[in-house]
């Protein structure tokens, strides 16, 4: 089902996009300095499974072999009949949208992301580059009625019953962007005062966590928290998010930022690290080692999915070619009362 333009909008084909519809004005409402989660529902497969893909740092309006990755997405999709996609933000470079009026959004996201297995919800956090433009446009529905796939809150839970996505606003953490911005700008609405709205943060995310029931938790981000590449490790969330995720049983972290494939066990936590920041530029050509443990790492583009039940997770990288890397297999300790772990680098099927 390919998009159409901006002059034909996509119509919500589902009772989930028009639920949506309906409740986004209520969702995505938050006053200043405030943080509260909301929460979106989203069923797994009859069975229990779910399947997925996420991909970052893409918004290049096809260039940067965006477009390339982009197909493999959809063949990769296909295969795995996936639920939904997630981003890890940087959804729209150099500097966001201007507004919702901005033909950036079709040109990097609905005439790109065109394959049939890719149209169902995306869900999205904002990066840096986000912030620099108008950042509340990625969170309008006006986005929605032009592409009703494009799901983007500052920070909420999707839960997949099995499975809970926390999808956490990572941006305001990092104070160099409030004291050290250079020539850019952030829009900071609805953000500033930032000790506030990251206080609110925390302590939203600490109680959804909390009353969480599944097999399952993942925490998404944009921003790093354990990295070799560029970017490297991120102090202020391994200072103040980390601690949260620690406390409430987290099972894995997956962001962008880094323009890479990478996963790392940290040598300070059982929370397993996933980098996928491929979406379109990369080969920045960084690798500096750390303490923690790197078990693959990939300076190129690419994408990564994710298949769960309730008892087995796996993730698998690919690259721009759609070829699989690395695969890494994890049993749910709520399941089996250990974790069995097995990764190591694949053959494309």
């Amino acid at each position: 089902m390919a998009q159409g333009s901006r002059s034909a909008a996509v119509p919500a084909a589902a009772s989930f996009f028009a639920l949506l519809a309906v409740a986004a004005p209520l969702l995505l409402c938050c006053a200043p300095a405030a943080a509260e989660l909301a929460r979106l529902e989203h069923p797994p497969k009859d069975g229990g499974s779910l399947s997925l893909l996420v991909v970052g740092d893409w918004g290049r309006k096809g260039t940067f072999n965006q477009s390339r990755v982009a197909h493999q997405m959809g063949r990769v999709g296909e295969q795995l009949s996936i639920d939904f996609v997630i981003s890890t933000g940087d959804n729209f470079y150099e500097n966001g949208l201007t507004g919702t009026d901005d033909e950036a959004f079709e040109q990097s996201f609905t005439d790109i992301y065109t394959a049939k297995s890719l149209q169902k919800p995306w869900y999205l956090v904002l990066g840096n580059h986000d912030y620099r433009g108008d950042a509340l446009a990625q969170l309008s529905p006006v986005l929605r009625k032009i592409d009703s796939r494009f799901i983007c809150i500052k920070s909420f839970v999707v839960n997949a019953e099995i499975v809970e996505f926390f999808f956490v606003d990572t941006t305001p953490f990092q104070l160099k962007y409030w004291t050290h911005p250079k020539d850019d700008h952030y829009d900071w609405r609805g953000v500033a005062p930032r000790e506030n709205y990251i206080n609110n943060l925390l302590k939203d995310l600490d109680g959804a966590m909390k009353t969480s029931t599944a097999a399952w938790k993942v925490a998404v981000g944009h921003h790093t928290m354990r990295s070799v590449s560029d970017h490297g490790d991120t102090k202020e969330l391994l200072q103040l998010l980390l601690p949260v995720l620690q406390a409430n049983g987290v099972d894995f972290y997956i962001n962008g930022h880094d323009h890479c494939l990478e996963h790392i066990s940290s040598r300070d936590s059982p929370i397993q690290y996933f980098t996928s920041g491929g979406g379109s530029k990369a080969w920045r050509g960084v690798q500096n080692p750390t303490e923690d443990d790197l078990k693959f790492f990939y300076d190129g583009q690419g994408f990564m999915s994710l298949q769960l039940d309730r008892s087995q997770a796996k993730f698998t990288f690919y690259d721009v070619d759609g070829k699989a890397l690395y695969s890494y297999t994890r049993s749910s300790l709520m399941e089996t009362g250990h974790h069995l772990q097995a990764s190591g680098y694949v053959n494309e099927e």
